[in-house]
């Protein structure tokens, strides 16, 4: 698939980070580009880091399933040494290269796809499920497993029932959903990403999940892929 080079990487400070990131938040769309009944293919992805002879390496892995049958359709993944600073709120510049890195080694092309991580949720409404559209040209989702505080605002607990969910509302915007996925479970974090609205983001991940897991089947899979390419990794390399 063609990836859009909406700016370079060789940033390096926080201001130049938050620069790219105003430019970029005001052209987010939090409505559907697509036909929710054409989706096919769903990616998921995730990474995971790890340190070997004094260096940072990270390890990005996508899976994409087939979203009626839940087959799996690809894996793949791709690694590199990781040498731009953690920044809180600017996790995006320091994944979103291997990220890119993976999806060019994809030879399916997803309808959309769904990052272990957050969206709209985020400081600045840039988090890596946002930041990436913009270079995936693809509507995107964020499902996170912990709630990322912002502005000091708490989120509100659903009620005990699949599908059941409470609006995370900052500054009378909303930034997401805390939705139950099982029952007697603890529930997940979704947002947006791009290109997408949250109503048929909370119905894309309430269709994706099943009895193993509270989170979707793509980045579930795409989760335990990292761990076993960071074994593998960490004892070749």
């Amino acid at each position: 698939m063609i990836i859009k080079r909406v700016h370079e990487f060789n940033s390096k400070t926080e201001e130049e980070f938050k620069e790219i990131q105003n430019n970029l938040v005001n052209k987010i769309e939090l409505k559907n580009n697509f036909n929710y009944d054409n989706i096919k293919y769903c990616a998921g992805v995730d990474l995971a880091y790890f340190e070997k002879n004094d260096k940072n390496y990270g390890v990005c892995s996508i899976i994409i399933i087939d979203i009626k049958t839940k087959e799996v359709l690809q894996t793949i993944s791709s690694y590199d040494e990781i040498k731009t600073p953690y920044i809180p709120g600017f996790l995006a510049f320091r994944e979103l290269p291997l990220v890119i890195k993976a999806v060019e080694k994809l030879t399916i092309e997803p309808d959309i796809f769904i990052f272990d991580g957050n969206g709209y949720l985020h400081f600045n409404n840039m988090g890596i499920a946002t930041h990436a559209s913009f270079f995936l040209n693809k509507p995107t989702i964020g499902v996170a497993k912990s709630y990322l505080k912002i502005k000091n605002t708490d989120f509100i607990m659903p009620e005990n029932e699949i599908g059941k969910f409470s609006e995370i509302i900052i500054d009378n915007k909303n930034y997401g959903r805390v939705l139950r996925t099982r029952k007697d479970v603890k529930p997940i974090f979704i947002s947006c990403g791009n290109y997408i609205d949250i109503e048929t983001t909370t119905n894309i991940i309430l269709k994706l999940i099943n009895e193993e897991s509270r989170i979707p089947i793509p980045t579930r899979l795409a989760d335990l892929e990292t761990h076993t390419m960071r074994t593998q990794l960490k004892n070749t390399l």
